[in-house]
């Protein structure tokens, strides 16, 4: 029999946003302190493209990240990943790929994903799509 883990902070806070319930400045906050396991791959973090934005993937907890490497990969391969702050991955990695990018967190789990977007307050003014500093930076129109 299977023993359920207990939901991390931030996966709490994600439910109470689910439900409509909940401050969204606490959520970030939450992010911000939480640590988040994201997969590497190929030397580097995994990450998504979509809606013209480049998505950090990062989960909650061990649970959530196998049940996306469970869709990922082939066979009983472990995946590997780094444990790493909200805060780092919103204030250091997302400016770092020098393109719109946000931070999806529990992608794989039904129901329980939620988006933080490339946006003033999640990520630094300078790369926030809509900050005057990102469409300098640039040389686009977002």
């Amino acid at each position: 029999m299977a023993v359920e883990q207990p939901r991390t902070a931030l996966a709490e806070r994600i439910a109470e946003r689910r439900r409509g319930v909940g401050d969204p400045r606490a959520l970030v906050g939450e992010m911000r302190r939480s640590v988040l396991l994201v997969p590497t791959a190929g030397g580097g973090l995994w990450s998504a493209r979509s809606g013209g934005v480049r998505w950090v993937c990062g989960f909650t907890d061990e649970a959530a990240l196998a049940r996306f490497a469970l869709l990922q990969s082939s066979g009983d391969r472990p995946m590997d990943y780094a444990a790493l702050l909200g805060a780092r991955i919103v204030d250091e990695v997302v400016p770092f790929l020098e393109e719109p990018a946000g931070l999806a967190v529990d992608i794989a789990t039904e129901g329980g994903s939620i988006f933080f977007p490339p946006v003033a307050g999640i990520v630094a003014d300078g790369v926030a799509v809509d900050s005057g500093e990102a469409e300098r930076g640039r040389g686009h129109g977002w």
